[in-house]
C-alpha cells in the first residue's frame, strides 16, 4: 500500500502560515489605525438644530476646517463652502490621498496632467481648495445651481450624479464650519501626552485664513493665542459695528480651532460665553458665565469679540 506523502501536510502547514499573516497583518492596520484615530470611529462631529449630525475622523475634520476657512477667505459665500465639501466627501472622503485615479490627487482628486497644478501644489489642502473655489467662480449663477451640477462643471467627473447624495452632510458640516451655527462642532480628545506650541497654531491659522486673521502684537500667555473677531471686510466685531457677521466669524474661528484641536494639541476653546474643552468622550460646548457673556457681548467686552484658544501644556 502506497505511504501518504508530505505534501498535502506542507499545503495545509502554508495556508496556515498565510492566513496568519493575514490576520497580524490585518490587526497591524486595525493598531496603526486606532492609534492615528483614523479607526476609532468619528471623534469629531458637527451638530444641527433638528437633532441630526454628521461624524469625521480628525483627519477629516482638519481637511473640512481647512476648505471653510479657505473659501470664505476667498470671499466666497456659504454655498460655495457646501459645494466644495460634497465635491471633497466624494472625490476623497475628505482625506488628502497620495493616489488616484490616473494621476489624480488630493482632497479633490485633481489631476497636474490637466493643468491643476504640480502634484505637490494639489496636494496641499490650501491650493486644492483654493484653485476649486477659482475654478468654481467662474460658472455663473452656481449658487442657483443644482449641487451637482456646480460641483461637475468644476471637475468633470465620470459619474456627475455622485456628489447630490453628499448634499446634506456637507451642508451641515458648512453650516457649522462656517459659523452659521454656534457651537454646533465638538471633537474627543485623543491620547497624547504632547504639548501645544503657539507658534505652530499661529501658522496653521495664517496658513488656512491668510495673515489678516491674527492681531499684531496681541499679548498672550506662553500656551494661549487670542483671535480678535473681525468681519470678512476686517472690522473689529462688537457691538456697534458688524453684528450676526462678527458673531459668525468668531464661531468660525472657534470651530476650526476644535477642529484642529487633536493636530494642534489644543486643550480648550472658549468664545461668547461658551467653552468646550478636550475629554475623550465627546464634550459639547458648555455656557461659563451666561450674564456675564451677555453684559460683555452688549458692551463690546472680550466675551464677545475674542476667541481664546488654550494649548496642552
Amino acid at each position: 500500500m502506497p505511504q501518504p506523502t508530505a505534501a498535502p501536510r506542507r499545503g495545509r502547514f502554508f495556508r496556515i502560515v498565510a492566513a496568519l499573516a493575514v490576520l497580524l497583518a490585518l490587526a497591524g492596520y486595525v493598531l496603526v489605525q486606532y492609534i492615528s484615530g483614523g479607526g476609532s470611529g468619528p471623534r469629531c462631529t458637527a451638530q444641527a438644530d433638528d437633532g441630526s449630525s454628521y461624524g469625521l475622523s480628525p483627519e477629516q475634520a482638519v481637511n473640512a476646517a481647512t476648505i471653510s476657512a479657505v473659501g470664505t477667505s476667498h470671499g466666497m459665500p456659504q454655498r460655495a463652502v457646501t459645494i466644495a465639501l460634497a465635491t471633497a466627501l466624494q472625490e476623497s472622503g475628505l482625506r488628502n490621498l497620495d493616489h488616484g485615479d490616473r494621476d489624480s490627487l488630493g482632497l479633490f482628486q485633481q489631476r497636474p496632467s490637466q493643468g491643476w497644478g504640480t502634484a505637490e501644489q494639489v496636494m496641499d489642502p490650501v491650493y486644492a481648495a483654493g484653485k476649486f473655489y477659482d475654478h468654481l467662480k467662474k460658472i455663473h449663477g452656481y449658487t442657483q445651481l443644482p449641487l451637482t451640477v456646480a460641483a461637475q462643471e468644476v471637475q468633470r467627473s465620470g459619474f456627475p450624479q455622485a456628489y447630490a447624495k453628499h448634499e446634506p452632510d456637507a451642508t451641515l458640516l458648512a453650516d457649522a464650519l462656517t459659523g452659521r451655527a454656534p457651537a454646533s462642532f465638538s471633537c474627543a480628545a485623543t491620547k497624547s501626552s504632547l504639548a501645544g506650541d503657539t507658534a505652530t497654531v499661529r501658522a496653521a491659522l495664517k496658513r488656512d485664513f491668510g495673515a489678516g486673521v491674527l492681531p499684531a502684537g496681541k499679548a498672550a500667555k506662553p500656551s494661549e493665542v487670542l483671535l480678535p473677531v473681525r468681519t470678512a471686510t476686517g472690522r473689529a466685531g462688537g457691538a456697534s459695528g458688524a453684528g450676526a457677521s462678527a458673531q459668525q466669524r468668531g464661531w468660525e474661528l472657534a470651530h476650526w480651532a476644535v477642529a484642529n484641536s487633536a493636530a494642534l494639541h489644543i486643550r480648550q476653546v472658549s468664545y461668547a460665553g461658551q467653552e468646550w474643552t478636550a475629554s475623550t468622550n465627546h464634550a459639547p460646548w458648555r455656557r461659563t458665565d451666561t450674564v456675564r457673556a451677555a453684559s460683555a457681548s452688549r458692551s463690546g467686552g472680550a466675551s464677545g469679540t475674542e476667541v481664546r484658544i488654550t494649548l496642552t501644556k
